[in-house]
């Protein structure tokens, strides 16, 4: 029953709520950006949802457009703006992805939604992420987030599919919320960044 039903009626529930009470950091944000990024406010990239069908997933754009001789886009280390750390760090840059969840692409919680070039790399267990809708934050998210391996966040993203219920969403829920008031969990840096899945790590 709350599988597939009740969950999608939350999302809309605490979506609407949310995007109401962070209204005038949405548009602190919003101004903040139209300036560094000389009008290019959102980030928008195609990545694989439920059953990998296709969305348009949106976030505050917070890197530069910079590229190397070779007309490669630099590290994201390298192209990250001021601002956009402090985004970034806040994990305010997520907040558009609110409007994913009301249009019903994404969930609050689920699976992080990562790039199409991963599908084929997936073992066929690790493919059952995408046997639910992706989230903004997720069960690998508030146990550990970038501090653990892709093999480790696959493992808890399968768990999060077999165990889906309405307890361990207000769990992750509420996690979420203490993870981002500490910054916990982080270990990106600028000499460290987060690396790429290959497959293996």
């Amino acid at each position: 029953m709350y599988r597939l039903f009740l969950k999608r009626l939350l999302d809309l529930l605490v979506a609407f709520i949310v995007l109401i009470l962070t209204l005038p950091i949405l548009i602190v944000v919003y101004i903040i950006l139209l300036k560094q990024n000389k009008g290019n406010v959102f980030f928008f990239q195609e990545r694989p949802g439920i059953h990998q069908k296709a969305f348009k997933i949106i976030k505050f754009k917070t890197m530069t457009d910079a590229k190397d001789i070779d007309g490669k886009l630099l590290p994201d280390n390298e192209r990250i703006t001021k601002a956009g750390k402090i985004i970034r760090k806040l994990s305010i840059d997520e907040l558009p992805q609110l409007f994913n969840v009301l249009k019903g692409d994404m969930s609050l919680i689920g699976p992080r939604p990562l790039l199409y070039k991963y599908i084929p790399l997936y073992s066929k267990e690790q493919l059952r992420r995408h046997d639910v809708r992706p989230g903004i934050t997720g069960w690998a998210q508030v146990n550990g987030r970038n501090s653990i391996s892709w093999s480790k966040k696959f493992e808890l993203d399968i768990f999060y599919v077999d165990k889906l219920s309405f307890i361990l969403d207000v769990k992750i829920l509420w996690l979420t919320f203490i993870k981002v008031i500490k910054t916990e969990g982080v270990n990106q840096s600028d000499e460290r960044p987060m690396q790429p899945f290959n497959g293996t790590n």
